[in-house]
């Protein structure tokens, strides 16, 4: 399997995506091991635990630091998370948060991978990917038993530092 590609709201448009990204794609009877992804994620979105130990991921055209990225991913336990700034520092990387996140953003094997269990620093989840269906992250990890915070409010962005404190009068 080179990607997962979740329905989009019109067949048409998931049907685009893919031949977008992979131009060469034919449609074909569907192999075992597309049979297991696809069990795998309707299991977690029945909000029960999936096993994707037998479904054989393609990662040939993934850049190194990414396939690291993509491997702790893997190692993040069921209802919790980690941020891109901690995914950096245990890969050795301290200052690269940035660079996982770029690699979060542009994993190929979404929920198979749970790029969903990696989220910003504060809490914050949102999308799962750019192209990702209408799935979020918020809902694959309150699936999961996690409760991240939903976004951030124009306060936050605003100030991302908390506000000073004023002594009393």
């Amino acid at each position: 399997m080179v990607a997962v590609q979740l329905p989009e709201a019109r067949e048409i448009d998931t049907r685009r995506r893919i031949f977008q990204v992979y131009p060469e794609a034919r449609e074909q009877a569907m192999p075992l091991n597309a049979e297991l992804a696809i069990e795998g994620i309707a299991t977690l979105l029945q909000g029960s635990d999936p096993d994707f130990s037998d479904v054989s991921l393609d990662a040939g055209g993934v850049p190194a630091f990414d396939r690291r990225v993509y491997e702790y991913a893997c190692t993040i336990p069921r209802g919790e998370t980690r941020t891109y700034h901690e995914i950096a520092k245990a890969l050795g990387a301290s200052g690269a948060a940035h660079s996982v996140a770029q690699a979060i953003s542009r994993n190929p094997f979404m929920i198979i991978v749970p790029c969903h269990r990696v989220i910003e620093a504060g809490g914050y989840a949102d999308r799962i990917s750019p192209y990702g269906g209408v799935i979020s992250k918020r809902r694959l990890l309150a699936l999961e038993g996690a409760h991240p915070i939903a976004s951030k409010t124009l306060f936050e962005v605003l100030l991302p530092v908390a506000p000073p404190r004023f002594p009393p009068r």
